[in-house]
């Protein structure tokens, strides 16, 4: 049982450090490419793996608290705690999901991080940094920005790795034990 445990956590580590350095070679490379309003974060295909292991909800969602350590210094700490919500809601509903296919494609699943993201990150733009009163149709505009981004990461690059995992037996041979 121990064993078991520890592949668990380390599952669960390097995940998170995997999201984390993605999310930091990225805003390296392209600056503002992960924190822009129309946001492509490449980290963001890896919620994929909650199709296949439980581990990877845990682990995303530590990744996406130290990917926006970035962040802080960008005047945003508070996406520490709302994008770290938006991917663990969208991760738990990823697998929660999991069985639910179109054309023996996950597409429920693959639309939860654009759904969360869109909703908490856009809530959470039209709260905390838009000048006035809450207006529903500018977080509706922001929440579609930010659910466009998403979409873009896993209808492209979160289907690319879903195949790639499931044409190679990756996920049998590797994901599931």
């Amino acid at each position: 049982m121990k064993n078991k445990s520890t592949k668990s956590l380390v599952k669960t580590a390097v995940i998170a450090a995997l999201n984390a350095a993605l999310t930091y070679a990225q805003a390296f490379i392209f600056p503002g490419s992960t924190t822009a309003a129309v946001q492509f974060r490449v980290s963001e295909s890896l919620s994929v793996l909650a199709l296949f292991m439980p581990e990877s909800i845990p682990g995303l969602t530590i990744g996406c608290i130290l990917s926006n350590l970035y962040s802080i210094g960008q005047g945003l700490p508070l996406d520490m705690i709302f994008g770290s919500l938006a991917t663990l809601g969208a991760t738990v509903c990823i697998r929660l999901l999991r069985n639910v296919r179109i054309a023996k494609y996950p597409l429920p699943s693959m639309l939860m991080p654009a759904i969360w993201n869109g909703v908490v990150i856009g809530w959470e733009i039209e709260t905390f940094f838009i000048e006035g009163k809450f207006s529903f149709s500018s977080f509706l505009v922001q929440g579609g920005l930010v659910a466009l981004g998403e979409l873009g990461v896993m209808l492209i690059l979160g289907t690319i790795l879903y195949f790639t995992i499931t044409k190679r037996n990756l996920d049998k041979k590797y994901l599931t034990k």
